[in-house]
């Protein structure tokens, strides 16, 4: 079972840690210039985490789960922004990835270098999808203020080697084990190996539009990859430090107006757009107080209605918002919906059982009742059969089970934005000349510092797997 970590816990672990280690490989002890391999594991497991909510809270709006309740939101109406914390919050964690692979190649740590391996490339892949061409081979070694951009399509290439290598490195021995330091999966070398092959075939499938592209790899990996909920990449809040999105909700409610549900997500799930109301949906979201749920049109605002009360918000408590919930990384459902992909054209009959098993699993983890779980898989909307399933109907369910996820944009942009009933936000930015957003815009810090060297591009300009 994976333990609950709190914030105070890993102060104290900090803490600790920095009194036994530094003694021995800092000059200073009260000025460090050196942090255990330990501490580098802790802070790099939590800060991932708390990085692929961070794209998420971005996303969520592109891909309509959310909506802001003024008109002409930023990210409803896909702006520019400046993402400049984000953007130091993904090199932060590389940095630290960056020495902890080289201590751990130095102390022979063959599973903490496996395991940052396989973070930094999650990391790397994430930084990748959302900006395209980036720093890397310059990036880490401070040989240079303004370092220059990688190629997007050959820091892919670096994502698949730092996976395979992982793999490999946690396949083997070691002369120091994983344990509480590592916040994901508790020291589990085996789980982090299912991990890692889990995330080969997402950043493989990304390639599908590509001539790169390989299903029978992307199976492969999946035959290795995870096996139940219980396999799942989280990190759990508890105590000091609430989820994040608990704390949106919480935000919320005291009238920090964020976290609103977009029209399009309750359209999907209350029986408008498709003749089956899905169980789930209580389970994700928040009623109003009339115990509807009502959503907000993208780019259009609130209209009339009052702060509270009268539209559909993230509350607390629920699955996704309560303050120990878990910040999902990766998980088996989405694992699943990834097969069903792969699968549909070879095997219909794998990709159909697959597909089903990614639903279940979802409602699993939201402990739906088996009474709703089966209703809902028996609908004929739901349980079309093998010969009648299609592509749309996966990617409506995966859409619906990555709820917040940042991957869920990644998959809106292969599919083209095209999600039943999905439409282009009210007052959509007049750049975008009608149509969808394709990337985030450099951040300004980074123009400011190494302008000579940031690729000059444009919110429609395609990351190379999106062309």
């Amino acid at each position: 079972m994976k333990a609950i970590y709190t914030i105070f816990g890993l102060m104290l672990f900090l803490a600790l840690s920095s009194c036994e280690n530094f003694l021995d490989v800092n000059e200073n002890p009260n000025n460090p210039q050196d942090a255990p391999i330990s501490g580098l594991m802790t802070n790099a497991t939590y800060e991932t985490s708390l990085n692929v909510q961070a794209i998420g809270s971005i996303t969520s709006n592109y891909v309509q789960y959310l909506a802001s309740p003024n008109p002409a939101g930023a990210s409803d109406i896909m702006e520019a922004s400046n993402y400049s914390g984000l953007w130091f919050d993904l090199f932060n964690v590389m940095t630290d990835l960056t020495d902890l692979m080289q201590k751990a190649e130095e102390e022979d740590a063959g599973h903490y270098l496996g395991a940052g391996q396989i973070l930094m490339a999650l990391n790397l892949g994430m930084t990748v999808d959302v900006f395209g061409d980036v720093p890397y081979s310059e990036g880490f070694d401070f040989s240079s203020v303004t370092p220059t951009y990688d190629d997007d399509e050959a820091l892919y290439s670096e994502v698949f080697s730092l996976l395979d290598r992982g793999i490999q490195n946690l396949s083997g021995t070691t002369s120091i084990s994983l344990g509480d330091d590592d916040f994901i999966f508790n020291g589990d070398v085996s789980s982090w190996i299912k991990f890692g092959n889990m995330l080969k075939a997402r950043f493989m499938l990304h390639t599908k539009g590509t001539t790169t592209y390989d299903p029978q790899a992307i199976l492969t990996a999946l035959a290795s990859g995870m096996t139940s909920n219980d396999d799942d990449a989280t990190v759990i809040f508890f105590e000091q430090r609430f989820n994040p999105w608990a704390q949106v909700a919480i935000n919320n409610e005291n009238l920090l107006l964020g976290g609103w549900i977009s029209t399009q997500f309750i359209e999907t799930l209350d029986g408008t757009s498709y003749e089956v109301v899905d169980p789930r949906m209580s389970l994700m979201i928040g009623a109003t107080d009339d115990g509807e749920y009502v959503g907000v049109t993208n780019g259009a605002g609130r209209g009339n209605a009052p702060e509270q009360g009268a539209r559909s918000t993230l509350i607390p408590g629920q699955y996704y918002t309560s303050e120990q919930s878990p910040l999902l990384i990766a998980t088996y459902a989405e694992q699943k919906f990834i097969e069903a992909e792969v699968a549909l054209d070879s095997d219909p009959q794998a990709a159909y059982s697959a597909y089903l098993e990614g639903i279940e699993a979802h409602m699993d983890m939201l402990e739906v009742s088996d009474d709703d779980k089966m209703a809902y898989l028996n609908s004929p909307e739901v349980s079309m059969g093998a010969a009648s399933l299609t592509l749309d109907d996966i990617m409506k369910e995966k859409w619906v089970a990555l709820f917040l996820h940042p991957e869920t944009w990644n998959d809106a942009r292969r599919f083209d934005y095209g999600y039943k009933d999905m439409t282009l936000p009210e007052n959509l930015n007049g750049n975008l000349n009608g149509q969808y957003i394709r990337r985030l815009a450099y951040p300004d810090n980074e123009v400011s510092r190494n302008g000579s060297n940031v690729p000059d591009v444009t919110l429609l300009d395609r990351i190379w797997w999106d062309e």
